[in-house]
């Protein structure tokens, strides 16, 4: 397992509680190190102030551990579902989502199905259809089993938007890892949706991002890692863990002008709603 000795040090903790609404406590950033043990995870971000964690599975192994990690420790509820880079990879679409369901209900602390959804930057025009299909049948796994659901989306925005208006959007459902401008944050909203800020916010190039966490409302934003991945600045390119959310949220309030402390308490009630409630 990886040391803290490794990794970007501690920030310095945020004054009031704070959940990161997806994190990936399996997976390993470009194989090029060890994820932190669990517990040590834990600690070391409810020492920061993030308290609790959504573990998010991305394929069937990813799925069964999520199940697992959350049944085992109070801090965390999971999210199962294929990634829809995952889905055209599939030899059989069926028996995996036949699995995902049960998956999904297996257990009290599956508060979400996803991340599924949309990605048109890693997937080409041969695998979009299964994207597609896969997505549907996502969406309706979550209204079946009143689940939250979780989209990714990259490079896709309409495609993602026109799949949902076909389908009717279930009643609780987060935008992960926001990636559009001012304008299509609206659009999203206008449909219900939580809209997810990673570390993404914190790079230079990202004003349009910026601009689209300012227009959204206080009650209808949240904050994530997506760790290991999208570390914020300054330690972009390194991993990510859920300890580092503080450097997202200060830089969030910062955008926002918002006071830190009313910031945070409305990301710790924002997630519990989005997410159906307290753990």
């Amino acid at each position: 397992m990886s040391t803290l000795a490794d990794r970007p040090p501690v920030p310095e903790p945020l004054p009031l509680p704070v959940v990161d609404n997806h994190c990936h406590l399996d997976i390993t950033r470009h194989g090029d190190d060890d994820p932190l043990a669990v517990p040590e995870a834990l600690a070391l971000a409810a020492s920061v102030g993030v308290t609790r964690i959504v573990q998010i599975g991305c394929d069937l192994p990813g799925a069964r551990w999520a199940v697992e990690a959350a049944a085992s420790y109070d801090a965390l509820v999971a999210g199962v579902a294929l990634h829809p880079n995952e889905a055209p990879r599939l030899p059989d679409l069926d028996a995996a989502m036949a699995e995902i369901e049960q998956l999904a209900g297996a257990h009290d602390k599956v508060r979400a199905v996803g991340e599924t959804g949309l990605d048109h930057f890693r997937t080409g025009e041969d695998g979009r259809a299964v994207q597609v299909e896969s997505f549907r049948r996502h969406i309706d796994l979550a209204k079946r089993l009143d689940k939250t659901l979780v989209i990714h989306d990259r490079d896709a925005h309409d495609e993602v938007l026109r799949v949902l208006d076909e389908e009717g959007a279930p009643e609780r459902w987060v935008m992960h890892c926001f990636s559009g401008d001012a304008a299509f944050a609206r659009a999203c909203l206008d449909r219900g949706a939580h809209l997810s800020f990673a570390g993404t916010v914190t790079f230079k190039n990202a004003q349009p991002l910026r601009d689209a966490l300012v227009v959204a409302p206080l009650d209808r934003i949240l904050v994530e890692t997506d760790a290991p991945y999208l570390t914020p600045s300054p330690h972009r390119g390194r991993s990510n863990a859920s300890y580092l959310v503080p450097l997202t949220v200060r830089a969030m309030a910062e955008v926002r002008g918002d006071d830190l402390e009313t910031l945070c308490a409305a990301l710790d009630g924002n997630t519990e709603r989005a997410f159906g409630g307290a753990w």
